[in-house]
């Protein structure tokens, strides 16, 4: 698959970590169905790999599935045996390097401009700016994208639905969005209200005119 292409095309990207993995393959499916077309599933959520076997078994081969949190080789194997077609690390990892071994595109975690160096030099496809709201916000990627005009990021950490908007202004090709957009549906919750923060965010990234 062509991540940067569906991350260019969608600019939303879900991550379900859940404690329930019937609730968190529900919030996938879910997800899904409202229109979220990115959805990362990520591998420190309870029986992680398990939920990615069986999203990928009800969304079918073209489904955009992904694991995250891969930190070593051994993550990264499992993550595509179980049927993810990307992977998200929160560092660079050895996830890195062997995800790109595997044939498989990577959102490679970064926070610092050596970070994303190393991560390029891996191969990288795309860079996951984490934690975001801690580094200093939109306007930390407005300072990034100076040395680094034409690069892919993706913040995530601390995206709301005000903070996407004001990212994907500054440049990013994407936002990455775990409780704000989940809740608690990935252990069980209202999936009502899951649908409705689903509609809010896909709202939100369609009206930003893209850079």
């Amino acid at each position: 698959m062509n991540l940067l292409a569906a991350l260019r095309a969608h600019r939303l990207l879900a991550i379900v970590r859940g404690s329930d993995p019937d609730a968190a393959l529900t919030t996938v499916l879910t997800l899904a169905e409202e229109g979220v077309t990115l959805i990362e599933i990520s591998l420190s959520g309870r029986d992680a790999l398990d939920v990615i076997a069986r999203a990928r078994a009800a969304l079918g081969p073209d489904a955009t599935l992904g694991a995250g949190t891969v930190l070593s080789s051994d993550d990264a194997r499992a993550a595509q045996k179980a049927g993810a077609t990307f992977l998200v690390t929160p560092a660079v990892s050895d996830g890195v390097a062997t995800g790109r071994e595997l044939g498989l595109p990577v959102l490679a975690g970064v926070m610092t401009p050596t970070d994303i160096l190393q991560a390029q030099r891996l191969g990288a496809d795309a860079f996951k700016l984490f934690p975001a709201g801690s580094a200093g916000g939109p306007g930390y990627l407005k300072d990034l994208r100076g040395p680094y005009p034409d690069l892919p990021f993706v913040p995530v950490g601390g995206v709301d639905a005000v903070a996407a908007a004001d990212y994907l202004r500054e440049g990013a090709t994407a936002v990455g969005v775990g409780s704000p957009l989940v809740g608690d549906a990935a252990a069980g919750g209202d999936l009502t209200a899951l649908r409705e923060r689903a509609r809010a965010f896909l709202d939100v990234v369609r009206s930003e005119a893209r850079p």
